[in-house]
């Protein structure tokens, strides 16, 4: 229902990263734990991730990288803060967009301030923020991972976030969880509670639930 809905309303969407890129400055990066030659235990090191991620911007002509939804994949076997004695979670709920840490963010449609949050574990999503968003009376939420801490600073729970404006920034590795620079893209439908904070990534059993209450964000590519 909710991505029927957002189909509806996708061509007044405004662009993520603004109007400066056009459609043929993105690119696909694929990091999959099955795609063909890659190199899975290089891109478990910031410089590995960040060599492959330049140089496939570059073999494609491109200026920013996205996908992953749904991929399983090796990089957050680094960090603790997804492993546990019953299970790991590997499997991505997001939309990532690699691009050079300061690019600017925007609201794609109007909304409000739900929460933020400096989440500071290793591979965690260092600075977060959360919007909330009301279409025909469907409360939902889109959150954004691995930004600048200084976004954080001028915000407050309710704040009005209008559509089209630049509300904040990818960080860089000192304040974005340890990550090459990146935007974390989410849809979520209920956030259980949450504030400042929502699973990114779940394990195999618990994919079925979560995919359903964080549907796929590429229906907010619009440019």
């Amino acid at each position: 229902m909710l991505i029927s809905l957002l189909k509806k309303y996708q061509s007044d969407f405004f662009p993520l990263l603004g109007t400066s890129f056009q459609k043929e400055d993105f690119c696909e990066i694929d990091l999959n734990v099955n795609t063909p030659d890659l190199d899975l235990e290089a891109i478990q090191t910031y410089d590995g991730l960040d060599f492959y991620i330049q140089n496939e911007l570059k073999r494609k002509e491109a200026k920013v990288g996205v996908g992953g939804y749904l991929e399983k994949r090796v990089l957050y076997q680094q960090s603790n803060n997804f492993k546990s004695e019953a299970e790991n979670r590997d499997i991505h709920l997001g939309v990532d967009w690699w691009s050079a840490a300061e690019t600017e963010i925007y609201a794609p449609l109007d909304g409000k301030i739900h929460s933020f949050q400096y989440n500071d574990l290793y591979l965690d999503y260092g600075a977060t923020i959360i919007l909330q968003h009301e279409l025909d009376d469907l409360v939902f939420y889109t959150l954004y991972g691995h930004l600048n801490l200084a976004s954080l600073g001028n915000l407050e729970k309710g704040m009005l976030i209008k559509k089209g404006r630049p509300f904040t920034a990818m960080g860089n590795r000192n304040e974005n969880g340890g990550w090459v620079p990146h935007l974390h893209f989410q849809i979520i439908k209920n956030m259980m509670g949450k504030e400042g904070d929502f699973p990114g990534v779940t394990s195999k059993r618990l994919l079925v639930e979560f995919s359903k209450n964080c549907p796929d964000p590429n229906v907010f590519f619009v440019y």
